[in-house]
């Protein structure tokens, strides 16, 4: 039944597997077992996805409540939980992951030298209620009333360039020069532009010549020389060789959320990597 939903959700085998950390053809095989205890058929395959049947879709709804019941449970005895051992996940950007994260490990090793923790480093937003991960950083704020949303120091993000990409490309002095230079984007560049245009940067789509949905490939290329990237600053100044674009112009401010459920809240291992955070993410 789990294999189901998280097949029914992402919409293919692959996506489902990557989802519950199986390989596709041990789901594949869950499902024809499924289908054939069941005697009904529950995908179509649709191009190089699936899409749910009549009778799949007639099963979907019990199935989400039968796995929000279960995940219910877990949360409850996971916030039980009393001791200092175990694994807690964290989940948040790959840069942040990256760059940021590993000296709160550091902290977090000191306090309690037992305790495993696990970095989900995903630019997409994990399910905290499925125990995708326990606690999440995010630039959004979750709307799930089960979860504890907690807001740290906003972050602030500039262009940034290297400079041998500045050194073969006219000079930029004022926001209007950036029209005649290249970009790099994190996958939705159109998206990327009306943000920087919001800002008073004028960028068109157009001129993101190069881009990638994981920031840490993004800001390779940017070191690489092939574009300016809108980046954080705290993880810009981490490589001391990247230079500043229109260092007079003000900053990108943007939300940082700390996030974890409820239930989670009042396990001392969950509290602990918490407040270990919620000091990296508030002075920085």
């Amino acid at each position: 039944m789990r294999g189901f939903l998280a097949v029914a959700e992402a919409g293919s085998l692959s996506a489902g597997a990557r989802l519950l950390g199986l390989t596709q053809p041990t789901l594949g095989r869950q499902i024809t077992a499924l289908e054939k205890e069941l005697g009904v058929a529950l995908f179509i395959r649709e191009g190089r996805g699936l899409r749910l049947t009549k009778g799949g879709t007639d099963l979907l709804q019990h199935v989400r409540t039968m796995g929000e019941a279960a995940d219910r449970i877990a949360l409850a005895a996971a916030g039980q939980t009393q001791d200092m051992t175990g694994r807690v996940r964290i989940t948040a950007s790959d840069l942040m992951c990256a760059v940021r994260l590993p000296g709160a490990l550091r902290r977090i090793h000191d306090l309690a030298q037992q305790l495993e923790v696990e970095l989900v480093a995903a630019n997409d937003i994990r399910n905290l209620n499925r125990r995708e991960a326990d606690i999440a950083i995010r630039h959004l704020r979750p709307d799930q009333p089960d979860l504890i949303a907690r807001r740290m120091k906003d972050g602030a993000a500039r262009l940034y360039a290297s400079p041998d990409y500045l050194a073969r490309h006219p000079a930029i002095q004022l926001p209007d020069d950036l029209k005649t230079h290249d970009f790099i984007g994190y996958g939705d560049d159109p998206r990327m532009a009306t943000h920087l245009q919001r800002h008073g940067l004028p960028v068109s789509a157009g001129q993101f010549r190069y881009s990638s949905g994981n920031g840490a490939v993004a800001w390779a290329l940017c070191q690489a020389g092939l574009g300016i990237l809108p980046i954080d600053v705290l993880i810009a100044q981490t490589c001391r060789d990247m230079q500043l674009v229109l260092p007079a112009h003000a900053p990108i401010r943007f939300p940082v959320w700390l996030t974890t459920h409820r239930e989670l809240h009042t396990s001392p291992r969950i509290r602990l990597v918490f407040d270990v955070l919620t000091g990296l993410l508030s002075t920085a």
